[in-house]
Formats: structure tokens, sequence, C-alpha cells
């Protein structure tokens, strides 16, 4: 089974005056993992859609979407799909893949019908893409890992990069987690802003009972959404993104837009924020 759901671009002139329940509305990503199906959101903040499929064991099948008015899904789209479950295989192009929980699979322009099997738990990203490239599983092993933050400033955390130049070639797409070290607790602090590219986070690893306060919208109006686990938030090119949690928990992050330099970001150092 799939569902997709559209979200538009809202303006940060509209965002100032919304309420908890519009704000979760239109920037939060609830519900995305169910048994038995592909959920998708398509946002129109550079095209990006981010989405879970949960086949339970049995297997489903990725293959046209309507809103994207393409043969397939990934006729002019590239995907970044990240395990957030137990093994599971993902299969397209006449290949498949096991993937444990953290592995990352990048599949290219073009792949076609993306098959999704196992007890996986699969957290879909994908952006419009210009040209083709290799299909890649990258593992936790494999990845970039940098080091950032402080225990002294409560964020110190470990970043783990996949899809990343300094791993493998993408068009837009850019991805990876990042996780918090024993007593820290805020992700991206100081915060910034990217104007040329958005960005989504998906919370995982979280308790049932556990939040995460999460910043956004610009740096003078900021708002707030408490997330759960397996919540997404949508963050546009003008808002912020940061956060601070309660107890253990990972968020994965994937941009797309005009580049794929990581440091491209404004720092928002916390005196200035309001």
């Amino acid at each position: 089974m799939l569902s997709v759901e559209t979200r538009h671009a809202i303006h940060p002139e509209h965002a100032k005056g919304m309420d908890t329940e519009a704000l979760r509305a239109h920037f939060l990503g609830e519900g995305l993992f169910a048994a038995g199906e592909i959920r998708l959101i398509y946002t129109h903040y550079d095209r990006f859609v981010l989405g879970g499929a949960v086949p339970a064991g049995g297997a489903l099948v990725l293959e046209k979407v309507e809103e994207t008015k393409t043969p397939t899904f990934l006729e002019r789209r590239e995907m970044g799909i990240v395990n957030i479950g137990d093994t599971g295989t993902v299969s397209a192009d006449g290949e498949s893949w096991e993937m444990g929980r953290g592995d990352v699979l990048y599949l290219g322009m073009g792949t076609g019908a993306v098959t999704f099997s196992g007890e996986g738990r699969f957290y879909i990203t994908s952006a419009p893409a210009h040209a083709t490239y290799p299909n890649k599983l990258i593992t936790v092993e494999e990845a970039v890992k940098v080091e950032m933050g402080a225990a002294e400033t409560s964020n110190k955390r470990v970043i783990k990069q996949f899809i990343h130049p300094t791993v493998m070639e993408s068009c837009q797409l850019i991805l990876g987690y990042t996780s918090l070290l024993d007593g820290s607790v805020w992700n991206t602090m100081p915060a910034h802003i990217h104007d040329r590219r958005m960005e989504a986070y998906l919370y995982w690893g979280m308790s049932e009972e556990a939040r995460v306060l999460h910043l956004m919208g610009e740096p003078q109006e900021t708002r707030h959404l408490m997330v759960a686990d397996e919540q997404a938030v949508i963050s546009p090119s003008w808002s912020i993104h940061s956060g601070a949690g309660i107890g253990e928990y990972t968020f994965i992050w994937a941009m797309a837009g005009d580049n794929v330099d990581y440091t491209d970001m404004d720092f928002i150092q916390p005196k200035e924020l309001k």
C-alpha cells in the first residue's frame, strides 16, 4: 500500500502567525512507519520527498508515484535509504542489498522499481537528479565519522557521513546522521541556516516516553516542535534546525538544494536567537 501527502512551501511571514497545530501540520512528519505500507511526504521545498517503508516480513514495491508525473518514481530522481530497524533487503535494477541497522543505500536516477523486504524499517529520502550515479551501499563501518561539540556545552556528538562528497558522488542529495554522546543533549548548537538548501531531520532511537524539543523558525522568530521517536521535521531554507532531547537519540539529516557543500551554512550564535 502506498500513500503520499503533499506539503506546500510556507513563507516565513506566514509561519510567524502559526499556532502549535498549524506548525505541526506543515512541518512535522508523523506516522511515517506503518506495517505493510509505504508512506511518503512530497514537499515543495526543492521537491524533496521523505517517508517510510515497513515490509513487516513481506515485500513492498515502490514504482510509480503519481505526484512526480513520471513513469517510475526514480525516473528523474535519486534516493537515499536508511534502515532504522532489523535486517532487511532492498532490491532494484537487478541487484539486492542486505541492510543492517544504520546502513545507508544510495539509488541513482533511472533505477526503476524498488522492492523493500524483510524486517527492516526503511527511511526514504529523495530529490530530483540531473545525472545518474552508481547505486551504492554504505555500511555503518564505511561512513566517515566526525566528532564535534564539547561536554561542557552539552553537545558532544558523532556525525556519520554517508551520501556525502567525502564518501561518494550524488547530484544534490546529502545524507548522514548524528548521535549524541552520553551526557549531551543538544544537537546542532550553535544553530545555523543555509539559504541554498532545505533539510529534513528524522529523530530515532528514542524511548517511547522521550521527546526532543526541536527549534525552528527564523533566528529572531524561533518556534518549537515537540518531536517523538520516528518523527521527522521538514526544515525550510529560512529556518534554523536545532534541538535538545530527553535521553539518548540520533537524528538523520538529509539535504537538497543548490550544492553539496556540507559547510555551506550561516551560523547563528545562541546570544543572537530570540
